[in-house]
């Protein structure tokens, strides 16, 4: 069921359906005008996220092309408590905001209008993350720690031109500082309280549509560093998911993983595959529950954090033991 890209090539073909399939590096080469759809389906995106085993911040910088959004978001998961959250709309920008065309490469991408400053940089293997914004500052290094990323290029049912171009990182060392009103939090690395990064860089055509379930962590089990992604509904999935886990510098693929929660959000959510190796529980902290409503848009999330327990299998049929490892799944409907 797993289709592996192991050659360079476009993202597109030459009649603008996408070369479908995984791999655990950069290999596609994303070219915003070969998109043969119209401007306004287009969505480009750099997320990221900083976490240790209480605080998290998430800093956004994107476009679903009708209109832009530049927000970042910080909360104690713990105490169930938003610390600081901002968000700026930008109506009707398309391509204006200039969002690089691959997530490797090294590129920088800033906002700098009426006293809100957001900039994200790729220097060589740093990833370097500022943003002053009222009483908001956060300067924060990335670096990673795991050879390998989830990158993913699936076409959406029903429409030929219509994919999912997704490069995913987890499992990054993360260094800096962040303060809010007259608090500061200092992100560290050790083995105490280690911070680690996230990103999430996509690109597509999407349809107007969509619900998904996604799960990211990072974290220490059996004594090493475990980074996994879990996901499904960004598109059609017969080729490849977006499936996999890494341990020891390794990366281990799954096929479907099925993630499913009860009414009460805040019940246990589970995270099993077909094949017998992931079985995983989530016992939810806190339910970041984010509602959109602009222009066209009408979105809703629930990102729920948790205490992960279970099982991972990795390729050589041996068993990771998964303890009380902090992350989160999330189950999204969208109309943009």
């Amino acid at each position: 069921m797993q289709t592996q890209i192991t050659k360079p090539g476009p993202v597109l073909r030459e009649d603008g359906s996408p070369v479908a399939g995984y791999s655990t590096q950069e290999l596609l080469r994303y070219d915003r005008k070969a998109i043969r759809a119209k401007p306004w389906r287009i969505k480009e995106w750099d997320y990221y996220q900083v976490s240790d085993s209480r605080y998290c911040l998430q800093m956004t910088y994107g476009h679903a092309s009708y209109v832009g959004q530049v927000s970042i978001l910080l909360f104690d998961f713990r105490k169930g408590e938003v610390l600081a959250k901002k968000s700026r709309l930008i109506p009707l920008p398309f391509g204006s905001m200039k969002l690089p065309a691959s997530a490797s490469r090294d590129s920088a991408v800033e906002y700098n209008k009426n006293k809100v400053f957001l900039r994200f940089e790729k220097q060589g293997t740093k990833r370097h993350l500022l943003c002053r914004w009222e009483d908001f500052q956060a300067d924060v290094t990335l670096s990673p720690l795991i050879p390998h990323a989830m990158v993913i290029n699936v076409p959406f049912p029903g429409n030929p031109r219509q994919f999912y171009y997704n490069h995913k990182i987890n499992g990054m060392e993360a260094l800096g500082t962040i303060s809010w009103g007259q608090e500061k939090h200092t992100l560290v690395w050790g083995e105490q309280e280690p911070a680690y990064g996230l990103l999430d860089w996509g690109r597509g055509v999407w349809p107007f549509s969509n619900e998904w379930f996604w799960s990211s962590g990072s974290g220490m089990a059996e004594g090493s560093l475990l980074g996994f992604n879990l996901g499904c509904g960004f598109g059609d999935t017969s080729k490849a998911t977006e499936n996999i886990f890494f341990y020891e510098g390794k990366a281990h693929k799954l096929e479907e993983v099925v993630i499913s929660h009860q009414k009460d959000w805040m019940a246990p959510w589970r995270l099993i595959d077909r094949e017998g190796r992931c079985d995983l529980t989530m016992t939810p902290l806190y339910d970041r529950t984010t509602r959109d409503k602009a222009l066209f848009v009408n979105n809703c999330c629930h990102q729920v954090f948790g205490l992960f327990n279970g099982t991972l299998v990795l390729d050589d049929g041996s068993s990771l033991l998964v303890e009380d490892l902090p992350a989160f799944a999330e189950h999204a409907v969208n109309n943009w």
